[in-house]
């Protein structure tokens, strides 16, 4: 009886250990499904908007004539936006705000790039701002979006000599549409990431979480959910069809959103006429905030030497 009765307290305590292991392995399981869920939703779903949102800055505080106008995407949806016409000249200028961005975000740098000549078109993605109501991504769907824009442009200004500007994600846009459209004469890229996937990885590393298993189950919620994988969406595959048009890829040295290491690596696959600009000291997006005057500078002497 003795002898039985130890091997019973042994058979328990083995399946207490059974059971708690599998609650524990169970746990994480789910824990590591909400955390994919919960990072594609942050892609891709809307930025909730809030009564702030309507208390922003215009082309009018900035002393800009401009259009408000409307253009239609693809998939038909009304984009919104500001048109700054500048008469005399055939260039053309388009902003492309980063992820969930808006147009009031490149207020600066466009008044700034219309005071040196050039005509500009700011405007709101699908979902975001002004713009109709629709499902976002990192990319996916916005290149719609800018093509639409650059349609745009060129109806405004035929024969429009035209030049992209984009700004995190939209400068992983620029660098995807211009290399499919010979017609964009000039790129900047800003804060532009290589590969998303390596831009979701970075933000998991960020967490002290293992990249590698939450990016496939992450990468496979997305493109069940939202209808597009990561790898979808990788300039660097496509930033070697720009050559020989000139292309100037700025980054900030602490950019903890896109790792600077992006920019060297588009830089690396680039062709010529290229320029890297690392701006040190800067986060992501923050090299126009450390310098306004260099950088506004800067951007239109760029655009002044590939449009003319």
């Amino acid at each position: 009886m003795g002898d039985k009765t130890v091997t019973i307290g042994r058979g328990g305590r083995a399946w207490r250990r059974a059971r708690y292991t599998a609650t524990f392995a169970g746990g994480a399981i789910v824990g590591a499904l909400g955390i994919a869920a919960y990072t594609a939703r942050e892609l891709n779903e809307p930025r909730q908007q809030g009564w702030r949102d309507t208390y922003t800055f215009t082309p009018w505080e900035v002393q800009i004539p401009h259009a408000v106008v409307g253009f239609a995407t693809d998939d038909g949806l009304t984009l919104r936006g500001w048109w700054f016409p500048q008469p005399g000249t055939d260039r053309v200028i388009v902003g492309a705000t980063g992820h969930k961005g808006a147009k009031t975000d490149l207020l600066g740098i466009g008044s700034g790039l219309w005071r040196a000549g050039n005509n500009v078109l700011l405007f709101d993605y699908r979902g975001c701002g002004e713009s109709d109501p629709a499902p976002l991504s990192v990319g996916f769907h916005e290149q719609g979006d800018l093509r639409a824009a650059i349609r745009f442009a060129r109806e405004r200004v035929p024969q429009a000599r035209l030049g992209l500007i984009g700004y995190s994600m939209g400068a992983a846009l620029a660098i995807l549409i211009a290399a499919t459209d010979p017609a964009i004469r000039a790129v900047i890229a800003d804060s532009a990431y290589a590969t998303l996937v390596g831009v979701v990885g970075a933000a998991y590393g960020r967490y002290r979480l293992p990249s590698r298993p939450f990016l496939a189950l992450s990468d496979h919620y997305n493109g069940w959910r939202y209808g597009y994988r990561y790898d979808a969406l990788r300039p660097s595959d496509a930033i070697g069809a720009l050559a020989p048009r000139p292309l100037l890829i700025i980054h900030g040295a602490r950019d903890g959103v896109t790792p600077v290491a992006h920019a060297h690596e588009l830089y690396a696959v680039a062709g010529e006429p290229k320029e890297l600009w690392i701006a040190e000291g800067a986060h992501h997006c923050g090299a126009y905030f450390l310098d306004r005057r260099t950088y506004v500078s800067r951007a239109a002497a760029f655009f002044d030497n590939a449009l003319t």
